[in-house]
């Protein structure tokens, strides 16, 4: 039973914008905090955005900062990754996932147990 679900990747051109859903279910639900991860063809996987479901608070990778924005509807049910000025570089397979313990919003991989499959996300050179 997938318990992180993912939505809203697509197409978008050089300087568009995209917004990501994250549907949160299950035991995820008691998450500590949501991050959204990216992984494009032939590179590691890197953190971009996370956000704490007890304050809100957040955190992004340089790369992202300025350009988009993560946020939780007021159920905390879904979490959103508003995208904005995309690059092609922007460019890969998005992932979100729950961390249930922590003391901060993390970027670390290690720090999230549950994940979701993923929504690929294109911008052309």
């Amino acid at each position: 039973q997938s318990q992180l679900v993912e939505s809203g990747g697509g197409l978008v051109q050089p300087g568009g914008s995209l917004r990501l859903s994250c549907a949160v279910s299950g035991d995820a639900l008691d998450y500590y905090a949501i991050g959204w991860f990216r992984q494009a063809p032939g590179k590691e996987r890197e953190g971009v955005a996370s956000i704490i479901g007890g304050d809100d608070s957040t955190d992004y990778a340089d790369s992202v900062k300025g350009r988009f924005t993560v946020s939780r509807d007021s159920a905390g049910n879904t979490v959103y990754l508003q995208m904005k000025s995309l690059k092609p570089e922007d460019a890969a397979v998005y992932c979100c996932a729950a961390a249930l313990t922590g003391w901060f919003p993390s970027l670390r991989e290690r720090d999230y147990i549950y994940w979701g499959q993923g929504t690929q996300v294109t911008v052309p050179s």
